[in-house]
């Protein structure tokens, strides 16, 4: 079994193509670096756009970007919805696109605070197993409903069924439910945002430092001799502050960085 090593360090942000799921993009970055890998949030395979690869000892810092806020744009098909809620799954219904009127109507009751079933299609265990493999197996099982907070929802075109939106989402919320709640599926999907990341700025060949994975976070300069005694224990930064040392990550709210 490969022993795989905490360097390079860092984050990269990659902007995925439809097609491989996280984990192959995972692993192409982990055997290419020969670095431990991980990310930070997955995206379907039908999926496109942001994802946020931690290499090496930064793996450990995913407990931090996970919970992030998330914008994506959708394409909307309101003509039929899918046992999946994307492109890649059966139409179960087909229906007839609703006016304008009334899909903005629909999407003001989808704003703010929601409870939605999650997707029969999702990484989701139910009894210990994944839903998308009952799924599979055709399999009858009712999902759990999962809350979940819709910032932003907004409508930036319509035409012939198909509905171009923007959302800004928390943490863990399912945009093939919003578009099973309106009576479609998404034809295709891409993460534009993470946080303050973006995928304009998505670069597979650029490792940013562990210091730079957490812009969010306040910062505090410590000495090398501080440095030195957290890394020891003998001193807990047990805030969610980021402890840098001449530009190095030292720790971060207990987790401490090699």
């Amino acid at each position: 079994m490969a022993r795989w090593e905490l360097t390079p360090t860092g984050l990269v942000l990659v902007d995925k193509p439809a097609g491989p799921s996280s984990f192959a993009v995972v692993k192409r970055l982990r055997d290419a670096t020969g670095a431990k890998a991980g990310h930070a949030g997955t995206l379907d395979p039908f999926a496109t756009g942001l994802l946020l690869v931690l290499l090496g000892s930064a793996t450990r810092l995913a407990q931090y970007l996970v919970g992030l806020d998330k914008r994506y744009v959708t394409e909307l098909d309101l003509t039929a919805r899918t046992s999946t809620g994307d492109v890649e799954g059966d139409v179960v219904e087909q229906r007839e696109a609703p006016r304008r009127t009334a899909l903005e109507r629909s999407l003001t009751g989808l704003r703010g605070e929601i409870e939605l079933p999650i997707p029969r299609a999702s990484a989701v265990k139910i009894d210990g197993e994944r839903a998308y493999r009952l799924h599979r197996r055709g399999a009858a099982v009712e999902m759990p409903v999962r809350r979940s907070t819709v910032h932003e929802l907004d409508l930036r075109a319509y035409e012939d069924g198909i509905a171009t939106v923007e959302l800004l989402v928390s943490s863990g919320t399912y945009v093939r439910a919003i578009a099973d709640a309106l009576g479609g599926h998404c034809r295709t999907l891409r993460r534009t945002a993470v946080g303050p990341f973006r995928v304009e700025h998505a670069d597979e060949t650029r490792i940013l430092p562990p210091a730079d994975a957490l812009p969010f976070l306040p910062s505090l300069d410590v000495t090398a001799d501080e440095a030195r005694a957290i890394r020891s224990g003998r001193r807990r930064i047990s805030e969610r502050i980021r402890a840098v040392c001449a530009g190095e990550l030292i720790a971060v709210n207990g987790t401490v960085m090699p």
